[in-house]
């Protein structure tokens, strides 16, 4: 892990420099497209050339299960996870209907589904176990587990880089999920349970609170701390939530733009850029989710969502649905003429 996150460089800065002062050049008054020309600058100091290009995203959905859900934290059963990954399978999930729309491809890794799923050529079938352990209890998972499947996630997404891939969006399906990334975000933020924890796949008011008190109970066990992420990822996360982590980190490491989704993408990223803090300049926020910790999440990180459309399902269905805003920025730098190759002025 260790060697992956050693790889992590800092953006390009003469890149930067030399974006920002094409966008100035651009026909155009300064300024006049927004936050689309920031987007567009760190884009080019991420692929370093003043000229970025953004093709073939690839939307990877990490897939895992939950020991937690035996506390009746989520309103749907475990036994959901693996029909869903199926449903990828097939393209007949939303993360799937939207890729459609926007040219991009979707990988699924089984991180740690409680479940036999069929050999598919989409489908990475190694998951690391069945399913985590009771976090209310004990730790989901131990070091060891966490960062092989942290290295799974890592190994896929370079893969897809290999062939072609130039920009990531993570995404997740495992129910239960939004209960591990309440508490990985009140751990890694310092912040009450009640401040980051959400209805998730709709509970009632009565659940929220049973949800809330499951969180508080897993946090007093005392068995990890912020300054020690991989401990909090193995004490508190999920399989799906460390593979994410590993898709983030080698996004970073080979230069390649990431797209965050929702609340779930968000507790990886915090883990992620505990890890390597140079991690986050790769990183895009694409939505704001309904889930109430989403936004403490972000503002952590640093970034701004380009969209609130009140989403809250995962899968990467936000992320990917900002990959063209991405690839726009990148095009007003690469395709925009000067005033000068304009002749104008």
């Amino acid at each position: 892990m260790q060697t992956l996150i050693d790889q992590i460089q800092p953006l390009n800065a003469q890149a930067l420099k030399s974006a920002l002062e094409r966008q100035d050049q651009l026909t155009k008054p300064p300024k006049s497209l927004g936050k689309l020309e920031a987007l567009g600058v760190r884009l080019a100091g991420i692929l370093g050339t003043e000229k970025p290009e953004i093709q073939n995203p690839v939307a990877i959905v990490c897939a895992g299960d939950h020991g937690v859900c035996e506390e009746g934290v989520s309103a749907f059963p475990a036994s959901v996870t693996p029909l869903m990954v199926l449903n990828f399978l097939a393209e007949g999930a939303a993360v799937n209907a939207i890729a459609r729309t926007v040219g991009a491809k979707v990988q699924v890794i089984n991180a740690g589904v409680n479940a036999d799923l069929p050999d598919h050529p989409a489908l990475v079938n190694t998951p690391v176990r069945r399913g985590t352990r009771n976090l209310r209890k004990e730790s989901a998972l131990t070091r060891e587990e966490a960062e092989k499947a942290l290295l799974l996630g890592a190994e896929v997404a370079t893969q897809a880089i290999q062939q072609g891939a130039g920009i990531l969006v993570p995404g997740e399906m495992g129910i239960g999920n939004t209960t591990p990334a309440a508490a990985i975000t009140a751990r890694m933020l310092n912040l009450s349970p009640d401040l980051v924890t959400g209805r998730g796949t709709g509970i009632s008011d009565e659940g929220l609170t049973h949800k809330v008190q499951v969180i508080k109970e897993a946090l007093n066990r005392n068995q990890s701390h912020a300054e020690d992420p991989l401990g909090v990822l193995a004490d508190l996360g999920g399989l799906e939530i460390a593979a994410m982590t590993g898709v983030m980190l080698a996004g970073a490491a080979h230069r390649v733009p990431v797209v965050i989704d929702g609340f779930i993408a968000g507790s990886a990223a915090l883990i992620a850029a505990a890890l390597s803090p140079l991690s986050r300049d790769y990183f895009f926020a694409s939505h704001q989710s309904v889930e109430i910790g989403h936004v403490k999440q972000l503002s952590h990180l640093g970034l701004e969502p380009l969209l609130n459309l009140d989403m809250r399902l995962g899968e990467g269905t936000g992320g990917v649905l900002c990959v063209p805003i991405l690839q726009a920025a990148a095009s007003v730098l690469k395709n925009m003429a000067t005033f000068a190759e304009a002749g104008i002025g």
